[in-house]
């Protein structure tokens, strides 16, 4: 009687998280630092509400708003060029790749128009509590959405060098978790500035 030999690469491969190890560390670590400052955020607010609540009223939710869309869709286009490279389709992953970057470069823009008004006004870390938090917090998403889009850049020259495939496309899953990561935490920064009263 001939034994049937069962392959499990496929199963031992969906019980990992997709991409490399050592990008979910540092993803934890960030969000980490995120969840300190979020909660630094929410205890300061506590105790000072009046002065948050009346200066929230001076952002930019519309533009806010927008860059959520942003992300969002910008997510999903990683989603699509992972999905592509599965497929063994390099064409697609790269177009899919940059499509995003297109997305998180608007969402640079939108924020940067929203600095420029700001400084404009005069207001900088020193201008009170609520923007000291409001310029930190969202200048350092700034900062990891300016990252995020290197890495996708990165990964898309490879991709379009043929470095992934079908087979081996954990490069393209790593950036994709990164990107996912940057999206989070505006989800979680969006309503926790702009709109909690």
């Amino acid at each position: 009687m001939q034994e049937q030999v069962i392959d499990t690469s496929d199963v031992l491969h969906d019980r990992h998280p997709p991409g490399d190890l050592a990008i979910w560390i540092f993803i934890l670590a960030e969000l980490s630092v995120f969840a300190v400052f979020f909660a630094a955020y929410a205890f300061t607010r506590m105790n000072n509400v009046e002065l948050f609540n009346e200066f929230q009223q001076h952002l930019d939710r519309q533009s806010a708003l927008l860059n959520t869309l942003t992300l969002i869709t910008s997510s999903y286009f990683v989603v699509r060029a992972v999905a592509a490279i599965k497929e063994n389709n390099h064409k697609l992953c790269v177009n899919w790749l940059l499509a995003a970057i297109s997305m998180g470069f608007l969402f640079v823009v939108i924020k940067s128009a929203e600095y420029a008004h700001h400084f404009g006004e005069g207001i900088n870390l020193s201008t009170n509590t609520f923007y000291m938090f409001y310029l930190s917090l969202t200048f350092f998403h700034f900062m990891h959405v300016i990252m995020g889009m290197v890495i996708l850049g990165a990964v898309a020259i490879k991709a379009k060098n043929g470095g992934y495939s079908d087979i081996e496309h954990t490069g393209v899953e790593t950036g994709a978790s990164y990107w996912h990561m940057v999206d989070l935490v505006w989800l979680i920064l969006f309503p926790l500035v702009y709109v909690m009263r």
